[in-house]
């Protein structure tokens, strides 16, 4: 793939990306962070007292025009773009340029959004929740569902993924120092292109985090027909409309993948893995995408004729 920008990193790396140039319409984003893990004491089984972290969890209440819209209990890593990505993935807004200006304000766990022109027919569009297994959040709205219909994703020929570099990305992703890592009880997600990683976010939620990577792809401009989306997550109804919408065909997880999930995955051709870790995956739906590679040959099992082999000190029996 050549060489990449250097990464922009949020410590202890929940959120990293590629540095790439901002859209010239891309909304104006404050920059409010705040602490992703924090020490506690613990007593463990061996009855000893020690210190560890655990990821924090705060509430973040989206106001969009002075409209209360949700609240969302968030790891707080980029929540700007998190925000951004949420109102993509719901179909409130089309494109990254409808908002004018995104500021987070921790003090008082509140993100208002400032369109250019306002939302039309907002309150129709909220109106419809439909109640869903998402951790961080719990509602998917109508419309977001019903825009389905309008997704096209490149076809077979032109989004492809090859053993070899599936498992290149499950390997970075199994080595990477991560949230997880040092304090567990958070999700990831990450955006590849070919095996190099250009997006990859940590949070309390599984939908967070892909929301995140949503909101980073917006700002800078980032098509999805020639990426792979990886979670560590169940791959839901919900996870499989937010990576269409997205644009991104080939979806790889550590995790499963419900009924729900891969109809929807089948009726708009995108490609599943699950269950992917190491050198073991299931590929679910879009087989066509995939370019399977045999196994390196192995060396044949030399055997030796027991029947003429001396053994030393083997005992005789008569």
């Amino acid at each position: 793939m050549g060489d990449l920008p250097a990464l922009e990193t949020v410590a202890p790396t929940a959120f990293e990306a590629v540095a790439l140039p901002r859209r010239p319409d891309a909304p104006r984003l404050s920059r409010a962070r705040c602490e992703v893990v924090r020490p506690i004491g613990i007593l463990d089984q061996h009855g000893e007292h020690r210190q560890i972290d655990i990821p924090t969890e705060r509430p973040l209440t989206i106001y969009l025009d002075k409209r209360e819209l949700v609240t969302l209990m968030t790891l707080g890593a980029n929540p700007e773009l998190l925000v951004l990505g949420y109102l993509l993935n719901q179909g409130l807004v089309e494109q990254a340029g409808e908002i004018d200006g995104i500021d987070v304000d921790w003090a008082v766990e509140a993100a208002a959004v400032r369109t250019r022109h306002g939302v039309s027919d907002l309150e129709a569009r909220i109106a419809r929740r439909v109640v869903t297994t998402g951790c961080g959040q719990g509602t998917v709205f109508g419309d977001a569902m019903a825009q389905l219909g309008q997704t096209r994703l490149p076809d077979a020929q032109a989004a492809r993924l090859r053993q070899a570099t599936l498992i290149s990305l499950l390997d970075q992703m199994k080595l990477r120092d991560s949230v997880h890592r040092q304090a567990g009880s958070v999700h990831g997600c990450a955006l590849f292109h070919g095996d190099a990683l250009q997006c990859f976010v940590e949070d309390v939620g599984r939908h967070n985090a892909i929301d995140t990577v949503a909101g980073w792809m917006a700002v800078h401009g980032v098509q999805g027909g020639d990426k792979v989306f990886y979670t560590t997550g169940r791959l839901t109804s919900e996870m499989v409309i937010k990576s269409a919408r997205m644009g991104v065909p080939i979806i790889v997880s550590r995790n499963g993948v419900t009924a729900m999930g891969h109809q929807l995955a089948e009726t708009l051709g995108m490609t599943l893995f699950g269950r992917a870790a190491g050198r073991h995956f299931l590929c679910y739906t879009g087989f066509e995408r995939f370019d399977a590679e045999a196994p390196p040959p192995t060396a044949p099992l030399a055997f030796t004729d027991m029947a003429h082999e001396k053994t030393p000190g083997r005992p005789k029996f008569s």
